[in-house]
């Protein structure tokens, strides 16, 4: 069985994707898939069982992406597409069967949104894969623990949590008293200067952290995440993908919905700062909330 999967060109909504994926190839033994993404997303599917090939979009003006991507795709006869762009490429394509996202903004979690486009309930889990040499890799990094992994980074500034207040919380949890005692910390962001300089203060305040920050591919960045004893950061890739993994992950939210994009995962829980959802500054979400919160998530019982 030969699938096409055109899915998002951001990290986020790639990861929110891949249980969707998972499902997928769980019901199609031996399927073989094409994934159309974003550049930056590759990393996300990198590792995929049963990955034929990654298509990299990357837009371009009067959506001349779309042109190119059908070039790429439209002389091969498939079983499945499934397009969560909600384009009408899929119309235009030789398959069996093809499934359409609806477009424009709905409420609801984007991972229901995804499901349906399926028809699958309920809607299966995100997953991150990554392979024994990323496994490898992490633990070399990582060795022992626990450690607590921050994500002080976003692809957007008001989406971040002040740097004085991840200090805070970094040197409260970790304390003798804390929730996390003696825990070592890691910090997490993409590659570019813009990354850098948004986890610099975080960075320069807690030295004895290890400074991942633009050293990962995604696949890496999965197994790092999957290692950690909590991972605490704003709405982003990073943030989805933790939760990805299985490992305890605390998203912090302020000005974007978290009812469409909580971080989903076995122990994974987002929290909110005081205001309007969806319309508050970061700056409302006090440490202590984010103390609070670490401890209901860190109280949630580990999958059998």
């Amino acid at each position: 069985m030969r699938i096409l999967f055109i899915t998002s060109t951001r990290i986020g909504d790639a990861v929110l994707s891949t249980g969707l994926l998972d499902h997928l190839l769980r019901e199609n033994p031996g399927a073989r898939v094409t994934i159309a993404c974003g550049t930056v997303a590759e990393g996300v599917f990198a590792r995929m069982p049963g990955l034929e090939r990654i298509i990299p979009v990357t837009k371009r003006r009067w959506s001349l992406h779309w042109l190119e991507l059908w070039r790429q795709v439209a002389f091969r006869r498939w079983d499945l597409v499934v397009d969560l762009r909600g384009s009408a490429i899929a119309w235009t394509l030789l398959t069996r069967k093809r499934a359409v996202m609806k477009g424009g903004r709905r409420s609801g979690h984007r991972l229901l949104h995804i499901a349906e486009t399926l028809g699958v309930t309920p809607a299966p889990r995100p997953v991150a894969w990554f392979g024994e040499a990323e496994a490898a890799k992490a633990e070399a990094l990582l060795p022992g623990g626990p450690w607590l992994i921050l994500g002080p980074t976003a692809n957007w500034r008001v989406k971040m949590w002040p740097a004085e207040r991840f200090i805070a919380l970094a040197q409260k949890l970790t304390a003798p008293e804390g929730l996390l005692p003696g825990a070592r910390l890691a910090i997490l962001g993409g590659p570019g200067a813009a990354e850098r300089q948004m986890a610099e203060p975080v960075l320069a305040a807690l030295p004895e952290a290890l400074d991942l920050v633009g050293q990962l591919s995604l696949p890496e960045a999965a197994a790092v995440l999957a290692r950690g004893a909590l991972f605490i950061g704003n709405d982003s890739g990073l943030m989805h993908l933790s939760a990805a993994t299985g490992a305890p992950t605390l998203g912090l939210f302020g000005p974007t919905p978290a009812s469409e994009y909580a971080p989903i995962g076995a122990r994974a829980q987002a929290v909110l700062a005081k205001g309007p959802p969806a319309n508050t500054p970061m700056q409302r979400l006090a440490v202590e909330q984010v103390v609070e919160a670490t401890e209901r998530v860190l109280a949630l019982p580990v999958p059998a």
